[in-house]
């Protein structure tokens, strides 16, 4: 959570946030493998096959350049000229901090991107926030998707998938009334909020002020009929690359059968892995991902393992060397323009 305008956590904050993920990650980490060989696993993996790794890193860039894209038309109206390097740079640091520290990525990029492009950081968290109700409300229709395909047993393997859809969907309403209320009735709305608030709190007051104003300026950023299609256009296209990458994850390991309606299942589940406040879904997404694979599909808990610590470790990795390789270069490529700005004759 956001204390103040400069995009911070405190300390004794973040340090409890960051012991209760790790937290999270071992427990999960526990509930996936303990039951399985590691070496045997391991065996499994040195077996991989090293063109369809590379088939798999490439989907997964794919689908993350169609994300920044995305962001692109949602930021359209604020700034319609916004380069792609810096969208793409923001998003993959903001990825490679979350692999560390869950959800600070967020702030990261929100922060990053401001900076890179001259833009308030406010406005630009709001976008994130934007984004991240969109992922939500697609990941819903993604496992709605799932159950239709899977209906057989989809519930019957993941008994708590139906409860939480209901959550999400009353979440989801009760965040579409809010944004509604916020961006329509703005002043009338949030005079009587922080009213409200500040008689208990003026501390309290101020921070949902803050959060209020993001709102408003994220929202408002996404307008004009072009930006709206394409950023759901760009959204379900999202998902059909994103299972495209789980489906080639079969073949890595030579798992059969393989279809992609499996890939689009498996995503729609293991995705709710990587909702979790675990440092870039670890644990949670491993305990999902073999879950599905063994409870839906029939496979081995060794190969299931197998494809969940893969998979995983692939992405983690690759965060982390683009999130530092992409920091450093944008980083070092403004710090240039700046500089030949400076120099240049009146």
């Amino acid at each position: 959570m956001i204390s103040d305008n400069s995009g911070k956590i405190p300390a004794p904050r973040g340090i409890i946030n960051f012991i209760i993920s790790i937290g999270l990650a071992a427990i999960f980490l526990y509930i996936a493998f303990y039951d399985v060989n590691l070496s045997d696993v391991l065996e499994i993996i040195r077996q991989a096959s090293v063109l369809w790794i590379v088939i798999f890193i490439v989907s997964i860039m794919i689908g993350h350049y169609i994300r920044a894209l995305r962001w692109k038309y949602i930021l359209y109206s604020v700034k319609p000229d916004i380069k792609m390097k810096n969208l793409f740079g923001a998003l993959m640091v903001g990825y490679g901090v979350n692999c560390v520290t869950p959800k600070l990525g967020e702030v990261t990029r929100a922060v990053l991107i401001g900076k890179w492009e001259g833009l308030s950081r406010s406005s630009m968290f709001g976008t994130v926030i934007v984004e991240r109700i969109i992922d939500i409300i697609s990941l819903g229709t993604a496992v709605l998707v799932s159950a239709f395909i899977w209906r057989e047993s989809l519930y019957i393997s993941f008994p708590w998938l139906e409860s939480t859809l209901y959550i999400t969907g009353i979440f989801i309403t009760a965040v579409i009334v809010l944004i509604y209320f916020t961006v329509s009735f703005k002043e009338k709305f949030y005079g009587i909020i922080i009213n409200l608030i500040k008689k208990f709190s003026l501390k309290l007051a101020e921070k949902v002020a803050y959060i209020f104003e993001m709102l408003t300026q994220g929202f408002t950023s996404l307008r004009g009929a072009r930006n709206y299609f394409f950023t759901i256009a760009l959204t379900i296209i999202l998902l059909i690359v994103y299972a495209l990458s789980s489906y080639f994850g079969f073949f890595m390991l030579n798992m059969k059968p393989a279809t992609y309606q499996m890939g689009w299942v498996l995503m729609s589940i293991s995705a709710i892995g990587v909702v979790i406040p675990t440092p870039g879904g670890t644990g949670s997404y491993h305990t999902l991902a073999k879950s599905t694979l063994v409870l839906l599909f029939g496979f081995g808990e060794t190969i299931s393992a197998a494809y969940a610590l893969l998979t995983h470790i692939i992405s983690y990795f690759l965060f982390i060397f683009i999130a530092l390789a992409l920091f450093f270069l944008l980083n070092k490529t403004e710090a240039n323009q700046n500089k030949s700005i400076i120099s240049e004759p009146d």
